[in-house]
């Protein structure tokens, strides 16, 4: 893929992708009108799931960790479909599409969501206390330390958790986006730019960045820590999907298991090494140790406050670049599903270390 003539860093170039997908799908800026009957937003949310509603549910890992844990047949209603969508852009169309009702991602995404009028809530939180994300380099661009990276070419999507690292990076350095050259990509095109050489950077995180530095780091290649971290993952689904009743209570029926997952994970740190990074993600068992051992432990706080405060952080950092309109953080958040996640992990997983 040959590289931009001008490095597209500006809120339209974003929003107008988004909006673009949607118009070929045929949809408009809301998901549809709810039914009658819809769970209103300050109604309990209904404990009781039917087997028969039917989810369709974009997160991988969890259904890989479920499957070991040996939980995923005891899910209380029917999986339509395990999507395959994870970066944000995909899955703030799946949504749109009405073809997934669920998904995991960092908190950029609801923030862009909400930057194009979409409306879509966060359903459960894990915070991530330590950096997750590295610095990845091309052979010969002459990046030994962040402080390299003036005048360089950097991978950007600013619609999802790599573009506010990159962007708290250099205000960490220092510098303004006018100091680098931002190249408007979607994560799941970082890899390639590297290999191609369409960028002298590009943020990547485990188990990519390991794939990657095997391939190039005998030419050169480097990984470069940052201080910067992605503080949230979370659960969100569209706002028409939390006003059916049925649906919104399988999605509350659904957040433990998600937290038994990631818990079963760090817990059983062979079985998931030999399950998911050496069999599906295709990295040695020795490399899969490496990457656990720099892994923070999984944490469901039982208040959202200190999420929220992040979360709205994030949105002034992208409103002051001009990537989004200012957005009010409180109002991603549906706090009906607050208690949920911390309950089913216990104390235990309740506090960061």
């Amino acid at each position: 893929m040959s590289p931009p003539s001008q490095p597209a860093v500006g809120r339209r170039a974003f929003l107008g992708t988004l909006l673009g997908s949607a118009a070929a799908l045929g949809l408009g800026a809301c998901a549809g009108d709810p039914a009658g009957d819809a769970l209103a937003a300050a109604a309990p949310v209904p404990t009781e799931v039917d087997r028969a509603t039917a989810l369709t549910i974009s997160i991988r890992r969890t259904r890989i960790q479920l499957e070991g844990a040996g939980l995923i047949d005891q899910l209380p209603f029917t999986v339509k479909e395990w999507a395959n969508l994870e970066a944000g852009p995909d899955v703030i169309q799946g949504f749109r599409a009405r073809s997934v009702d669920l998904a995991n991602n960092a908190g950029v995404p609801p923030i862009q969501a909400r930057a194009i009028n979409y409306d879509a809530k966060i359903v459960a939180v894990q915070t991530v206390p330590k950096p997750i994300y590295k610095f990845a380099t091309v052979p010969g661009a002459n990046i030994n330390a962040l402080s390299d990276l003036r005048g360089k070419k950097i991978a950007f999507s600013q619609g999802q958790a790599q573009g506010v690292v990159v962007l708290r990076t250099l205000k960490e350095l220092g510098l303004s986006t006018k100091d680098v050259q931002l190249i408007a990509l979607t994560s799941n095109q970082f890899y390639t730019a590297l290999q191609s050489k369409q960028v002298d950077a590009a943020i990547l995180a485990e188990p990519s960045l390991t794939k990657y530095l095997d391939q190039y780091g005998k030419d050169g290649a480097k990984g470069l820590d940052m201080n910067a971290v992605d503080y949230l993952s979370v659960l969100w689904a569209p706002t028409e999907v939390l006003q059916d009743k049925a649906k919104a209570a399988a999605i509350r029926g659904f957040i433990p298991f998600w937290v038994k997952g990631n818990i079963w994970a760090w817990e059983q740190q062979d079985a998931w090494i030999d399950r998911y990074y050496v069999a599906d993600q295709k990295v040695t068992k020795a490399d899969g140790q490496r990457i656990l051992a720099a892994t923070p432990r999984p944490v469901f706080p039982t208040s959202w406050d200190r999420a929220i405060a992040w979360e709205q952080e994030t949105a002034d950092l992208l409103a002051a670049g001009g990537f989004v309109p200012q957005v009010k953080a409180a109002d991603l958040f549906d706090r009906r599903f607050e208690p949920v996640a911390s309950e089913a992990a216990g104390a235990k997983y309740q506090a960061e270390a």
